[in-house]
């Protein structure tokens, strides 16, 4: 069998160019003893995955030049050298970027198509919607009452943030987006109290006029100008989770910080980054309690699926660009 599998060809500078990939032929592996063939039918493409594209130091280690990507996927089992995993299972994976992945046993995990949709696993019921429910209540330490802003509200872990903040009890609920159409998603759909296009003015006006009371927890995917604003509207107390500043993963030189980080004295404010890998022991939790919301609508979603592993690149650029409304995946 023939493998297509999307290689790093080189370190983008600034804005990632097709040149720097390519879609590369080679055979699909053979997998060995307690591995799995799988035969991806989802990819996942996310913006932390620019991160990896650059050679500096991180969290996790930079994508190899000449090898095949990784990232998030779904498929179908179709030979298994393992206990416990059978040909015809469903397992998700982080090999991505590929049509067939030989997999470790011990890294793949079962997942039920006939529970919820494959492609849900990797977003409303996967590594996303553990991140929303991870930095909200744990890293923000989201309390009823609360009136939250959230950044990057139509993508698919903003989304979540926003719905399972209403969920549990927020006061006020308050998201930006980069068009007036996710802007409408967003309270007629998502149920967020207010929402504001961030092209059209100031961020810190326009949450100024949704939040006029102040906010207690902003949820940063954005970074910038959002960072900033969140800062002017903190309320005494007020928690910010940094999850992703997708402004500045393009930028060549250093993005300037917030100028009024002094108010975090004022108002004994808090930001703290917080990785999804860290908090993977909340993960039973997360699925005893989404799980039931999202199987009874209690919590929509939605996804933006792309079609076929040639387009993965320009769906990953999507992403950067904000194209996508909920999660981005790419079916094979």
């Amino acid at each position: 069998m023939i493998n297509r599998e999307w290689h790093l060809l080189s370190r983008p500078v600034g804005w990632p160019k097709p040149e720097d990939f390519a879609l590369v032929e080679a055979p699909a592996p053979t997998p060995g003893e307690g591995q799995v063939l799988v035969r991806n039918k989802y990819l996942s493409v996310d913006p932390y995955m620019r991160g990896r594209m650059s050679a500096a130091k991180s969290y996790v280690a930079p994508f190899e030049l000449g090898k095949v990507m990784q990232g998030g996927a779904v498929g179908e089992v179709v030979e298994s050298h393992a206990e416990g995993i059978s040909v015809g299972d469903h397992v998700l994976h982080f090999f991505g970027w590929r049509e067939y992945a030989a997999v470790d046993a011990k890294n793949a995990v079962k997942v039920d198509p006939e529970a919820a949709p494959l492609s849900t696993y990797l977003g409303v019921l996967g590594m996303t919607g553990l991140t929303a429910y991870a930095g909200l209540l744990r890293t923000a330490s989201f309390k009823e009452g609360d009136t939250v802003f959230v950044s990057g509200a139509a993508g698919a872990v903003g989304s979540q943030v926003g719905q399972i903040a209403k969920l549990k009890g927020a006061s006020r609920v308050i998201g930006s987006a980069g068009s007036d159409e996710k802007v409408k998603l967003l309270v007629d759909e998502y149920g967020f109290d207010a929402a504001f296009n961030y092209k059209n003015g100031p961020v810190a006006e326009q949450l100024r006029q949704a939040a006029p009371d102040g906010i207690d927890v902003y949820f940063d995917n954005v970074g910038g100008d959002h960072l900033e604003a969140a800062i002017g509207s903190l309320n005494q107390g007020g928690r910010i989770a940094v999850c992703g500043m997708i402004s500045v993963y393009n930028n060549t030189e250093p993005a300037p910080g917030p100028k009024n980080l002094a108010r975090l004295i004022q108002t004994r404010g808090r930001i703290e980054g917080f990785l999804v890998g860290d908090h993977y022991d909340l993960q039973p939790q997360f699925v005893q309690e989404v799980g039931p919301w999202v199987a009874s609508g209690a919590l929509k979603y939605r996804e933006t699926v792309v079609e076929g592993i040639e387009n993965n690149l320009e769906a990953f650029l999507g992403v950067l660009r904000g194209d996508n409304i909920g999660k981005m995946v790419v079916k094979l």
